[in-house]
């Protein structure tokens, strides 16, 4: 791969470097901030060499490049564009400006969970090895001693980070809201105090009430597995941390603010917010099992298909809440199948489009993002194949409905959470058998109905022409004289990144279409065509004319308009142009150039509509 020349067309779809506010990358996905979203070209920016899917997400525009591939395109970006490299918090932090109140409140929901999923899915893998042994133990198929010191400490390990999940909450919490990480754990490791009663052991009853100040009684119990509660408690003791290091002394600070941080926050927590958002928090919890367990499996079929949309806006990362609170309450979570199942649905979908399809292009995209969704990482496969036909992502979302209905009617629970597709049905050792059957049910009604219905693979208008193998004459959309793209002065054209092609000093300030086609984009200076014989042009009037803002240009058409050969596309005024600095000369780019095997054309005069150059099969 040219990775440089794969920056410079992201560069180029994104509106140039002007419009970049910040850019890091993770390890497959380039993350941008851009200023004005209206300038960035999604459709052209999916077909740029080596790109896997565009989408956007909390304030985000990620590019989707792959592993070993994005650190190298990054580095070219970085050195074209000129912008300076920024870490994946700085562009989070430029990204949530942009966000509204639920997009910021579901990204630092993410922030938290983020972090210690590792933790979650760890404990979440040894309770359910555990339990599968034991169950295994117990009806005698495996002759162990359980009271052995490898088989005891397993069982103290397997579900710690679950036991002191508020201590974890508590530490990521404050980092996220900008206290002290280690004083978010204390109110952490307040909440599940050894003094209280074990929020797990409640079920013989509640042993003892504080009274508060003879006003009310709040139940002396612990907040193991639970999440709102710790998650506001946190915020509040950030929220008096950082307002106590403002007016409390130099001298003082270190020993009133952390004592007063923690002392009022810890109050609180125990007497106020604790018994209220551990109410909340119950009542979300029983609401989504209500949904779950309506007769049929029918609230899992709606919530199973909703699931990839919500994963789309980013509200996916609040399930954490769920899947944690129902493993409190329930000893598993109900809502991870159903995860599950919307998310191998997603990859099916992938599957039967990188089955059928002819492009070489998609097929390469599709078949890796099929086999990451079955992974549990869908976003390849969504954003990048089944939403870009969007029929294959509501066939997928149906599978993942049926799916997700055969778990809940089979009662199908997971022991932990964080992970999904393949390696979920070690979360579900309980229930191996369900978890297959789910797995199966959820991929082939997805794969079925996406390989019927869900994608129609045309060969595109080009391969019908490569078989009568014969040339196409490409006409002139303006008149003048016929240049070199090298004449043009501007390095992306000369060095035929975007394609191949000619340029015209025009001497009318008038371009038409050379061929019938569709306006496949219109810019203030350019126009995409895409010609119904399958070729893709660029007219591009003028160079680094972006600047001018559409100031001396005035289109004639609308994107997404079909056009006649010799319609009016635009017109220009070419002495306002050169006054404010710029050239005019006009670079007629074919974009789909390798799917061709050569480009011919001579310099000289040419009128519109006469011939400009000739595209050879």
């Amino acid at each position: 791969m040219d990775y440089r020349k794969t920056a410079t067309g992201i560069l180029t779809c994104i509106g140039g470097k002007d419009n970049i506010v910040s850019a890091a990358h993770c390890a497959t996905r380039l993350r941008l901030v851009i200023a004005d979203n209206g300038k960035c070209n999604k459709e052209k920016l999916e077909n740029v060499d080596g790109v896997k899917g565009v989408f956007e997400a909390s304030g985000q525009l990620q590019i989707i490049l792959g592993t070993g591939v994005v650190n190298k395109v990054y580095d070219e970006f970085i050195d074209l564009s000129g912008v300076a490299s920024a870490s994946k918090e700085d562009v989070k932090a430029a990204a949530a400006q942009k966000g509204n109140i639920f997009q910021r409140f579901i990204k630092t929901l993410g922030d938290i969970f983020v972090p210690i999923i590792p933790a979650i899915v760890a404990s979440g893998f040894l309770m359910g090895i555990m339990e599968s042994l034991n169950f295994m133990i117990g009806a005698g198929y495996l002759n162990l001693d359980p009271d052995n010191a490898l088989f005891f400490l397993a069982n103290l390990f397997s579900n710690t980070a679950y036991v002191f999940l508020p201590v974890l909450i508590g530490f990521s919490a404050a980092k996220v809201f900008g206290g002290n990480p280690y004083l978010g754990a204390v109110i952490g490791m307040i909440m599940v105090h050894p003094n209280l009663q074990n929020a797990w052991g409640k079920t013989a009853g509640i042993d003892s009430y504080l009274n508060v100040f003879g006003l009310y009684k709040v139940p002396l119990l612990g907040y193991q597995g639970h999440v709102i509660s710790v998650i506001v408690a946190v915020f509040i003791m950030a929220a008096i941390e950082k307002r106590l290091h403002k007016r409390v002394p130099a001298m003082f600070d270190l020993f009133v603010t952390p004592l007063v941080s923690v002392f009022v926050t810890g109050f609180l927590t125990m007497t106020v917010v604790g018994p209220v958002f551990n109410f909340v928090e119950s009542s979300i919890i029983n609401g989504v099992q209500a949904l779950i367990a309506i007769p049929f499996g029918i609230g899992s079929l709606v919530m199973g298909a909703l699931y990839a949309p919500t994963v789309v806006t980013g509200i996916h990362h609040m399930y954490s809440i769920i899947d944690l609170g129902q493993i409190q309450e329930f000893g598993v979570t109900y809502w991870l199948p159903l995860a599950s199942a919307a998310n191998i649905a997603q990859g099916a979908a992938a599957l039967a489009v990188a089955l059928k399809t002819k492009d070489t292009k998609l097929k390469a995209m599709a078949l890796p993002s099929s086999l990451s969704a079955f992974m549990g990482i869908t976003e390849p496969a969504i954003f990048g194949v089944n939403l870009r036909f969007f029929r294959p992502f509501v066939c997928a979302c149906i599978g993942g409905g049926v799916g997700a209905m055969f778990a809940s009617i089979t009662g199908l629970g997971a022991t932990g959470t964080g992970v999904t597709g393949i390696f979920g049905i070690l979360l579900c050792l309980n229930a191996p058998v369900k978890y297959a059957l789910m797995f199966v049910i959820a991929a082939a009604v997805s794969f079925i109905l996406t390989w019927m219905f869900g994608y129609k693979n045309v060969e595109a208008a080009e391969d019908v022409n490569a078989a009568e193998n014969v040339d196409i004459t490409v006409c002139a959309p303006v008149t003048g004289k016929i240049v070199s793209l090298k004449d043009t002065g501007d390095e992306t054209f000369s060095a035929e990144i975007l394609g191949k092609g000619f340029a015209i000093e025009p001497s009318e300030g008038k371009a038409v279409a050379p061929c019938a086609g569709t306006v496949s984009a219109l810019m203030g200076h350019a126009i995409g065509l895409t010609c119904d014989n399958g070729v893709e042009l660029l007219i591009h009037i003028g160079v680094d004319t972006v600047k001018l803002e559409g100031k001396h240009y005035t289109a004639k058409v609308e994107e997404g308009q079909h056009v006649s050969a010799g319609e009016v596309l635009m017109e220009f005024d070419i002495a306002a142009i050169n006054e404010d600095g710029y050239r005019t000369v006009t670079p007629v780019i074919v974009t789909n150039t390798e799917a061709y095997s050569d480009i011919t054309g001579e310099a000289g005069d040419v009128k519109a509509m006469e011939t400009l150059m000739t595209i050879h099969r």
